[in-house]
């Protein structure tokens, strides 16, 4: 193995590398530590009023919080790690006899590119595999302990549940784990066949099913119609789980982000038949773990096109340049994310947008750097 990194890596490659790698570890190691002693003080009365275990605290809630924000940073990090010590290489004139010694610009951009398609294959891995683990770990944690919300009800919900059938719950309480105002009506094409109302609906979470109770139920077969009343309670299973007339805030819990990629495939088709507005979330996540990888290609060429040139005053100016795109890129993708949910965007396109936009700002930069 070395000698197959000495055959296709020449010196310079390997110190450049060295310098990025080293550079993004390091620092990315940093900011988890601050991270992780502010969350430490912010949430230490919780952990005591909850009587939580060391054990759980540890294996549980921070072995999901520190790869959440690991690859919430990475992207961020790994661009000022490159603007960094890329700025204080051309401090140091290092940049310029590389340069003049017959490489072209684009030859001295492979370490980086190396360099970032490595971090791109972890990202896209624990994307995939490891984070939405260690995510659920956290959010079990979560909502056994403190981050519960004010008013975690939603109100007001109507849900498909399949081609025919219509839900419909006027406000539901998560602690009891009971509906009020419940109906349900199913259809045959447009032609309505069964109507039931009841004054509350509870989910009895030994058995998995619900309980309808008082029910009151109409059957439509033309202009006949059958009624039952009087009925103590109906014990029935319905394609619906509590979770589906909760509140939860997607950024504190990161729900979807818990689903495995399968359990989210399926999420999403089940979701697209029952109509609860949560289909876009998913689509969102989804393809989140595939195109935000990319970002270490994107935000590597932005920094060592802007880093790439000596300039005065150091590595001040450039870095101040770089957290500056640090924030852009940030409020881009927020927007990128409200576009999908309120502008009617599709969640692709959406989550394409900064890596599309900074991409051309790549470009263009690359091809003006000074060769």
């Amino acid at each position: 193995m070395k000698a197959f990194f000495r055959k296709y890596l020449t010196v310079i490659d390997r110190y450049i590398m060295g310098k990025y790698l080293g550079t993004f570890v390091f620092t990315l190691g940093i900011f988890l530590v601050i991270s992780v002693i502010f969350d430490v003080s912010e949430h230490l009365d919780n952990f005591l009023n909850k009587k939580s275990s060391l054990n759980d605290i540890i294996f549980k809630y921070y072995a999901g919080f520190i790869p959440f924000y690991l690859m919430l940073l990475s992207p961020l990090i790994n661009f000022l790690a490159v603007i960094f010590f890329t700025a204080k290489m051309a401090n140091q004139t290092e940049i310029v006899p590389i340069l003049t010694s017959r490489a072209s610009f684009y030859r001295f951009l492979r370490p980086y590119t190396l360099s970032a398609a490595l971090i791109f294959v972890v990202s896209l891995l624990l994307n995939l595999y490891v984070i939405p683990y260690t995510n659920k770990l956290k959010v079990d944690f979560e909502s056994a302990n403190f981050f519960a919300n004010d008013d975690p009800s939603k109100s007001e919900v109507h849900i498909q549940l399949d081609k025919h059938t219509y839900v419909y719950l006027q406000s539901y309480d998560p602690d009891m784990k009971t509906g009020y105002q419940f109906m349900m009506e199913k259809f045959d094409g447009d032609v309505l066949k069964e109507k039931l109302t009841a004054t509350s609906i509870k989910y009895d979470s030994v058995k998995n099913h619900w309980i309808i109770n008082n029910p009151y139920i109409r059957y439509v077969d033309g202009l006949k119609e059958t009624i039952r009343k009087n009925i103590p309670s109906i014990d029935t299973v319905l394609d619906m789980r509590p979770i589906d007339f909760e509140a939860h805030d997607n950024v504190v819990s990161n729900i979807y982000g818990a689903m495995s990629l399968a359990t989210l495939n399926q999420g999403i088709e089940k979701e697209k038949i029952r109509s609860t507005g949560a289909v876009i979330d998913m689509q969102f996540e989804k393809y989140r773990r595939f195109v935000e990888p990319l970002s270490s290609f994107v935000l590597t060429c932005i920094g060592v096109a802007i880093a790439s040139r000596k300039v005065r005053g150091g590595v001040g100016l450039p870095l101040g340049i770089g957290i500056f795109i640090c924030f852009t890129y940030i409020v881009v993708n927020k927007f990128a994310f409200v576009f999908s949910i309120k502008g009617g965007f599709s969640p692709i396109i959406s989550v394409f947008i900064p890596n599309v936009l900074f991409g051309i700002l790549g470009y263009v930069l690359i091809v003006k750097a000074p060769k």
